[in-house]
């Protein structure tokens, strides 16, 4: 039984290593559906890169974590309780063991962002984006504009390869 555990929690563990990046939320990610449409975009003066984080969800792993330690789970289990001949057992404990593993990853992950403050029409204002603080510098930046009051600041810095 402390084979079947262990197995499931390790299985979970290095499943939650897949989790959210926050990609889906960058300024330069767009859905299908916003392809080859107009959008309004406009020119601002970038101030300040300030580093932050942000708050996303994290269901859609967590789901997969159960699902996938679940099916590994079993087949431990089902493995270890064969060699006790307990197959059966085994898969079943090991499955619940493996599904209940999903419990160690968080509904919420925080994802690189950066606070910009800039310039705008002589206004300043502040706009959060998911991101790395070298993919901005202070400077001319595009806005582009798919609905009301949305700031998708598009990089105007390119993070150097480590």
């Amino acid at each position: 039984m402390k084979k079947i555990i262990a197995l499931s929690l390790l299985s979970a563990v290095i499943l939650s290593g897949c989790g959210v990046t926050g990609e889906q939320y960058k300024a330069s990610t767009y859905q299908v559906s916003a392809l080859n449409q107009k959008q309004e975009a406009k020119t601002i003066n970038i101030i300040a890169v300030t580093p932050a984080k942000v708050q996303v969800d994290n269901k859609e792993a967590k789901k997969d974590v159960a699902a996938v330690g679940g099916f590994l789970g079993s087949i431990a289990g089902a493995f270890i309780g064969n060699n006790q001949g307990e197959t059966l057992v085994g898969g079943v404990l090991g499955g619940v063991t493996g599904g209940a593993s999903s419990m160690l990853v968080s509904d919420k992950v925080m994802v690189d962002a950066v606070s910009l403050t800039y310039s705008e029409n002589n206004k300043i204002y502040t706009s959060t984006q998911v991101g790395q603080a070298c993919e901005f510098k202070p400077g001319v930046a595009l806005v582009i504009s798919t609905q009301a009051n949305e700031t998708r600041v598009q990089p105007n810095s390119v993070c150097k390869e480590s």
